[in-house]
């Protein structure tokens, strides 16, 4: 038995009932992609009952094997962390999933009340493995997104990048218009360039007209100029917080592993299913 399945029986001993992994998790292939029509309806609150038990532990089930339970190395922790710790494990630190699983279902609440009352949604992830995840949840929601670079004042600066977007539609119409004829070949390969440049960075946001009423960060350690300006503009955060991060910053942080594909993408599965079931209703 893995060491931390041991960890978890100890911890819960008259609940946690193990299933086997899925499929896909067996034959170690990548999730797919989030879609509507291929959620996994999981329950959002806290019952008495076996059925819940079930769903729940099954949850718990498929993050021990994506690794949703992995934290950084001991000498690299945020003391702010240790409520959601078990303990270390040759020099790394073990996630409490019972703790992620709470405040996963904590933040799916919240963000099923905003995307029911019709408000907007920014998910926001520019590591590499979070970048495919971030935007695929976000088309699955119909919400917007940032998964290249976050560049300063997004949030706080809204003006300048609605004016950095309507450069940005010049630029993809430009053999419409009427100067077009007379450019040069570089002159139209420095605007290529340009525009190649806003919509690696825009692509996600060009319909996003003001501030979001909620944003969802994968890793608020490495988006901290987003997060700060969330907190500026006392936009709600929804956070995946690793062992080095501080979850005091973050209104709903998800304790768990945010440098693992798998991972990222079970967390936002499951708040991507709330949005969604929420939007229907």
């Amino acid at each position: 038995m893995p060491d931390i399945f041991r960890f978890l029986l100890a911890k819960w001993p008259t609940v946690l009932i193990f299933t086997a992994p899925s499929a896909a998790a067996t034959n170690n292939e990548r999730p797919g992609r989030f879609h509507a029509a291929v959620f996994h309806k999981r329950p959002f609150c806290f019952k008495t009952g076996q059925t819940i038990t079930h769903m729940i532990n099954e949850l718990i089930t498929e993050m021990v094997d994506a690794g949703v339970h992995y934290g950084h190395q001991t000498k690299k922790w945020n003391p702010k962390m240790k409520p959601y710790l078990l303990k270390d494990k040759s020099g790394i630190y073990i996630i409490n999933l019972d703790k992620t699983v709470k405040c996963l279902d904590k933040a799916s609440d919240f963000l099923a009340g905003v995307a029911g009352k019709g408000k907007k949604i920014l998910f926001v992830g520019c590591k590499r493995q979070a970048q495919e995840a971030v935007r695929e949840a976000a088309e699955a929601t119909n919400q917007n997104y940032v998964n290249h670079r976050w560049l300063g004042g997004m949030l706080t600066n809204m003006a300048t990048v609605r004016k950095s977007v309507e450069r940005l539609k010049y630029l993809e119409n430009i053999e419409k218009q009427p100067e077009f004829k007379a450019m040069s070949k570089k002159e139209l390969a420095a605007l290529g360039r340009e525009r190649d440049k806003l919509l690696r960075n825009l692509r996600g946001i060009r319909n996003l007209e003001k501030a979001p009423d909620a944003i969802v960060i994968v890793d608020s350690a490495r988006e901290s100029i987003a997060v700060a300006e969330a907190r500026r503009l006392k936009i709600p955060i929804v956070a995946i917080v690793d062992t080095n991060a501080d979850p005091s910053k973050v209104e709903y942080p998800i304790p768990g592993n945010d440098d693992a594909i798998r991972s990222i993408r079970i967390i936002l599965q499951n708040l991507v299913d709330a949005i969604v079931v929420a939007s229907k209703a």
